[in-house]
C-alpha cells in the first residue's frame, strides 16, 4: 500500500485500496511540483547575466547584447505563447513541465560552453520556450488534486517559485560579494539546480484526464466501439468528429473570451495587467544594461543582493493587498492610476541619476509596487470570472502583454534609424508607465464620480418619498 497521488477519493479510503488519508492524494503531487518549481528558479547567475555576457567570460559587446540576444527572447516569447497554450491542456500538463525543464537546461549549457552571438541566441530561444511554458507548470495542480485544496496547493506552488528565486539572487550575490566566486561558476550552479528540476519533473505523476481531452475521448472511444470492422471507416468517422470537437472548441472559446471582456470592470484591469506585464519585462530585462553604465570603476555589483530584497519586498505587499479593506469596485483604477505613476516617476528617476545606489533603490520600489498592483489585478479579475475561464483570460493577458512588448522592443531597440542608448530607452519606459497613469487615473475618476452621484441621487429620491401614512 501507498499514499494516493490523484487527490479524487474524497474523505474516505482511497479509490486505488490504498487506505490512507486522502490528504496524501494532494501532498504528494505538490511536494514535487514544489521542488521542481524550487529549483528551477535556483538560477545565480540571472542577476549578473549581463555582465557575465559582456566581461572576459563571453567578451560580447553591450551593443550586441542590447540589440541582438536580449530581443531574442521577446520575439521568441511572442511566437511560442500560442501554441504552447493550446498544446498544454491536450498533452496533460507533465510533457510540457519536462519540456520546460529540458529547455532550461539546454539555455543555460549553451550559455555555458559558446561565445558567439549566434550560440548565445539559441541559447535564449530555448530559454523563451521555458519561460512560455510556465502556464503548464502553474496549470498542472489542477488536474491532480482535488478543488477544496486549490487554495492550499496554490499558495505552496507559488511560495516555492518565490523562495527559489530569492535563494538563487541571495547566493549569487554572497558567493559574489563575500567569496570572490566567479560568474561562471554562477553559471555552471545554475546548470546544475536547473539538472535536479528536470529530474524531478520525470517523477510526476501523469494527470488522468483534461478539460480538452475528455469530452473527445468519449467521443472517440464510442467510434472505435461501434466501427471497428472497417479501419477506413472508422479513420474516416475519426477525422469528422475531430474536426467537429475542434470547431465547437473555438466556437466556445470565442463566446468565452467576448463575455469575460464584455465587463468594462474586468476589461479595463485586464488592460492594465497586460500593459503593466509588457513594462515590467522591458525594464527588469535591460535594467543590468542601465547599471553596467551607471557602476563606477572597480565596483562590486550588487545586482543580486537588490533582486532578492526586491523579490521579497513584492511579496509582502503582494500579501498585504489581502488584508487591505478598500472598495476595489469603486477605487480600484484610481489605486493603479495613482501607483503607476509612482513606477513612471522611479524609472525616470533610474534614468537621470547617476548612483548606482539610487538606482537600485528605484528598482527596489519599481518592483515591489508592480507585483502589488498585479496581485490586485489578479485577484479582481478572477473573482469576476467562472474558474473554467481563468485560463483563457490570463493567457490573452499575457498574450497582448508580449505583443505589446515585441512592438516596443522593435520600435525602442532594433530600429536601426534610432539607435537609441540605453538611457534614452529608460525614459521612454517611463514616458509609457505615465500615459498607463494617466489613462487609469482619467478612469478612476470618473468611476468614483459615477459612484458617488448615483450613490447621491439614491439619497435623494429616498428622501423625497412620502412617509408612510401613520398606523391607527
Amino acid at each position: 500500500m501507498g499514499p494516493c497521488w490523484n487527490g479524487e477519493c474524497g474523505d474516505g479510503p482511497c479509490w486505488a485500496g490504498h487506505y490512507v488519508p486522502c490528504q496524501a492524494g494532494w501532498v504528494g503531487p505538490t511536494v514535487l511540483l514544489c521542488i521542481y518549481g524550487f529549483c528551477s528558479m535556483i538560477r545565480p547567475i540571472e542577476p549578473f547575466m549581463t555582465e557575465f555576457l559582456t566581461g572576459t567570460c563571453k567578451n560580447l559587446t553591450a551593443e550586441q547584447v542590447n540589440r541582438q540576444v536580449y530581443p531574442v527572447w521577446t520575439y521568441s516569447t511572442l511566437v511560442l505563447l500560442v501554441p504552447v497554450l493550446l498544446v498544454t491542456d491536450f498533452l496533460r500538463y507533465k510533457p510540457i513541465i519536462i519540456i520546460q525543464g529540458l529547455t532550461y537546461v539546454c539555455a543555460f549549457l549553451l550559455v555555458l560552453v559558446s561565445s558567439r552571438v549566434h550560440w548565445v541566441q539559441l541559447a535564449f530561444f530555448s530559454y523563451s520556450i521555458a519561460m512560455a511554458a510556465d502556464v503548464a507548470y502553474f496549470s498542472y495542480i489542477y488536474s491532480v488534486v482535488h478543488p477544496r485544496y486549490y487554495q492550499r496547493v496554490t499558495s505552496y506552488v507559488r511560495a516555492a517559485v518565490l523562495l527559489g528565486y530569492t535563494v538563487g539572487a541571495s547566493l549569487a550575490q554572497l558567493l559574489v560579494s563575500l567569496a570572490g566566486v566567479s560568474l561562471y561558476c554562477l553559471a555552471f550552479l545554475t546548470l546544475i539546480s536547473v539538472s535536479i528540476a528536470l529530474i524531478t519533473s520525470l517523477f510526476l505523476p501523469m494527470p488522468k484526464s483534461s478539460l480538452l481531452n475528455d469530452s473527445y475521448s468519449a467521443q472517440h472511444s464510442d467510434v472505435d466501439a461501434n466501427s471497428s470492422e472497417n479501419k477506413g471507416v472508422v479513420l474516416s468517422v475519426k477525422n469528422m468528429a475531430a474536426a467537429r470537437y475542434v470547431g465547437r472548441t473555438f466556437t466556445r472559446l470565442m463566446l468565452d473570451f467576448r463575455k469575460c471582456y464584455s465587463s468594462p470592470a474586468v476589461l479595463f484591469f485586464c488592460i492594465w495587467a497586460a500593459t503593466g506585464r509588457c513594462g515590467f519585462y522591458q525594464v527588469s530585462g535591460y535594467v543590468q544594461l542601465l547599471w553596467v553604465n551607471r557602476q563606477p570603476s572597480n565596483f562590486t555589483a550588487y545586482n543580486g543582493g537588490v533582486d532578492a530584497v526586491s523579490t521579497l519586498s513584492g511579496a509582502a505587499a503582494t500579501v498585504a493587498v489581502g488584508y487591505m479593506s478598500v472598495e476595489w469596485s469603486v477605487w480600484g483604477e484610481l489605486v493603479l492610476g495613482g501607483f503607476t505613476f509612482l513606477i513612471a516617476a522611479v524609472v525616470f528617476l533610474m534614468d537621470l541619476t547617476d548612483n548606482i545606489w539610487i538606482s537600485y533603490a528605484c528598482f527596489f520600489l519599481f518592483k515591489t509596487v508592480y507585483m502589488q498592483l498585479a496581485t490586485i489585478c489578479s485577484f479582481q479579475i478572477a473573482k469576476s470570472l467562472n474558474r473554467k475561464r481563468y485560463a483563457l483570460v490570463f493567457g490573452v493577458n499575457s498574450f497582448v502583454g508580449t505583443v505589446l512588448q515585441s512592438v516596443l522592443t522593435a520600435v525602442v531597440i532594433n530600429t536601426k534609424s534610432l539607435q537609441l542608448p540605453i538611457s534614452t530607452q529608460f525614459l521612454i519606459y517611463a514616458s509609457y508607465f505615465a500615459a498607463i497613469s494617466l489613462l487609469f487615473t482619467v478612469r478612476g475618476v470618473y468611476t468614483v464620480l459615477r459612484v458617488k452621484r448615483a450613490a447621491a441621487g439614491s439619497q435623494a429620491e429616498r428622501a423625497a418619498e412620502p412617509p408612510e401614512a401613520s398606523q391607527l
